[in-house]
């Protein structure tokens, strides 16, 4: 039965609960926030790559579970202890992390100690859940501290971000995680600089906001890499000066073409161990290759050893653009409301009850950034 002493709220809730299954939209009970946490009415959720990573089962989670991680609402109700947002406030959950290991201390929380069961657990630390079905058994939650497909969602204060009213708040739930993901890598983890050249391996969300970032940081040579040329069209429309369709030539002898023997910084946003190859391959002398894309368990990738250690290049691990996303996700919001990261581009919006097609659709390739209107504005 519900580990729930007190339900707060009724909430539809996209439920997975065999590996692999559609998701069933479900009845549900929210409770009341503990101390440290926030209820939010969701207003949108974004669906991601690790949506359906978790859905499958390629990373392990308990099922019954409540996904959804890039999500948007307003403030209904906080813990006692809560002193970051009140009642009213619009915001964008991301991640969560603990605070209190040597990653979070020293300003990398995307790097947390604690990751795997505070964001992939299903449920809190002390192993209650938030959530009941309409029979009154658990639904496993707090997926990545919000499990944000439902009306309702418990958030902790460390992964709620404040942002201003005036922002379209269905539209900034991805700032939470894959629009992050890839901003936050070229512009905090890589540090891409003006008159830097920059490749990326795989134009999806993540790629595409890696190659805005890129030209708002100044960067003279953008490369996009991919096999869907529309992709490769916004691409260009988005602050690509180059395109790669990687069917019809080879990228790694493009990019040292492109840039005269190799780019400054490449990121890996396919989760293929081949193309993951190319992007090492292609970065030049002293150069980085960032890596985003998730891949299966125990997957591995070959490089050859002195072609790394001679030029001195560096591959990087990057979990969440390495940001702090208290700090960096209104940095974003800022940006777009200048006109100068068109994420809404990359976005389409579907109804909660269509979430299968959306998941469907993103796999397919034919929507970049499905966005699920789950509420509405009021509280």
């Amino acid at each position: 039965m519900s580990q729930l002493t007190e339900t707060k709220h009724a909430s539809t809730v996209a439920v997975v609960r065999e590996p692999g299954a559609a998701l069933s939209i479900e009845q549900a009970q929210v409770m009341t926030p503990g101390p440290k946490e926030v209820l939010v009415k969701v207003v949108a959720s974004g669906v991601c790559h690790t949506d359906m990573v978790f859905r499958d089962q390629f990373f392990p989670s308990p099922l019954p579970i409540v996904l959804g991680h890039e999500g948007s609402g307003v403030v209904v109700e906080v813990g006692a202890d809560v002193t970051v947002v009140a009642p009213g406030d619009h915001v964008v959950m991301t991640y969560m992390s603990c605070g209190l290991c040597a990653p979070c201390e020293t300003g990398h929380p995307a790097h947390c100690s604690n990751m795997a069961p505070l964001n992939f657990g299903g449920g809190r630390p002390d192993g209650t859940t938030g959530m009941c079905d309409a029979h009154g058994h658990v639904l496993h939650d707090h997926f990545f501290g919000q499990s944000s497909f439902s009306n309702y969602s418990i958030a902790n204060e460390r992964n709620v971000v404040k942002v201003p009213k005036e922002a379209p708040l269905e539209l900034l739930g991805p700032l939470g995680c894959g629009i992050q993901t890839g901003a936050g890598a070229v512009l905090k983890a890589l540090g891409v600089r003006a008159g830097n050249s920059f490749a990326a391996f795989g134009t999806g969300a993540v790629g595409l906001a890696a190659i805005m970032a890129a030209r708002v940081a100044g960067a003279t040579i953008i490369i996009a890499v991919d096999v869907v040329p529309s992709r490769l069209e916004l691409a260009l429309e988005l602050g690509a000066t180059h395109v790669i369709n990687s069917r019809e030539q080879d990228p790694v002898e493009a990019i040292r073409a492109i840039t005269g023997g190799g780019s400054d910084y490449s990121l890996e946003c396919s989760g293929r161990a081949e193309v993951l190859r190319q992007a090492i391959d292609a970065v030049g002398i002293l150069g980085t290759c960032g890596i985003v894309g998730a891949t299966k368990m125990g997957t591995e990738a070959s490089f050859n050893v002195n072609d790394v250690m001679i030029p001195g290049k560096r591959v990087m691990g990057i979990v969440q653009g390495d940001v702090v996303a208290s700090t960096f996700i209104p940095v974003l919001v800022n940006l777009y409301l200048q006109g100068r990261f068109p994420f809404d581009k990359l976005c389409k919006f579907y109804e909660f009850d269509q979430i299968n097609q959306a998941m469907e659709d993103s796999e397919k390739g034919l929507t970049i950034k499905p966005i699920l209107r789950i509420s509405s504005m009021a509280a």
